[in-house]
């Protein structure tokens, strides 16, 4: 997925004269932290709600001696999760998108935790199962053999790294509220699943 696909592009902008108190009027009323200072459509700096705190006792200060100039940004064509590794990386609370040397959007930790969240499936009524495998071609595909044979589709697979060593961890989300059968399933064909629903043991499968 693309940055393009989740920023924010009607992004609200302050001028370099524009006064601390102006930033924070802002700020205040439309709820955002940060704030991207533009000239001519191009960043020049960026101030956010701590700057203006620490500003406070100046409101009548233009922002562009608050805001901070050397602005870390990203392309519209960038990777969400390669920028969701900067914004970690670098420890800020969002990214400006630039593209032809325009401001174009803007990307917070916010919209990175929404596509999370979108991307795992929680959103929807589903079952998570997680299975440890084997870390060798195939193994996915036959743990889709057993989703096929039950008729239930998976939402979303992720692989994680796992605590025993030449294997990794498959998270499942799967469209039935019941998946005891396809977890037992999985461990009649010799795969261990790492969690599950306690109702596993709350009666036969």
């Amino acid at each position: 997925m693309l940055v393009e696909t989740i920023m924010t592009r009607d992004v609200l902008t302050v001028a370099t004269g524009a006064t601390v108190r102006d930033a924070y009027e802002i700020t205040k009323k439309h709820r955002i932290r940060h704030l991207p200072v533009v000239t001519a459509g191009k960043l020049v700096g960026l101030i956010s709600d701590r700057d203006l705190r620490d500003a406070a006792h100046s409101p009548d200060t233009p922002v562009e001696q608050w805001m901070k100039q050397d602005v870390i940004t990203c392309h519209p064509l960038d990777f969400v999760e390669d920028t969701a590794s900067t914004i970690y990386k670098n420890r800020v609370g969002c990214l400006p998108v630039i593209s032809k040397g325009q401001l174009v959007g803007i990307v917070s930790e916010r919209d990175i935790l929404h596509n999370l969240v979108e991307m795992m499936g929680v959103h929807a009524p589903t079952s998570r199962v997680e299975v440890e495998l084997p870390d060798k071609p195939g193994m996915l595909a036959e743990i889709a053999d057993l989703l096929r044979a039950r008729r239930i589709n998976a939402s979303t697979v992720m692989v994680f790294p796992s605590t025993t060593e030449g294997c990794k961890t498959i998270v499942f989300r799967i469209g039935t509220m019941d998946p005891r059968r396809f977890i037992q399933d999985i461990q009649n064909a010799g795969y261990r699943v790492v969690q599950h629903p306690s109702a596993l043991d709350e009666g036969e499968v």
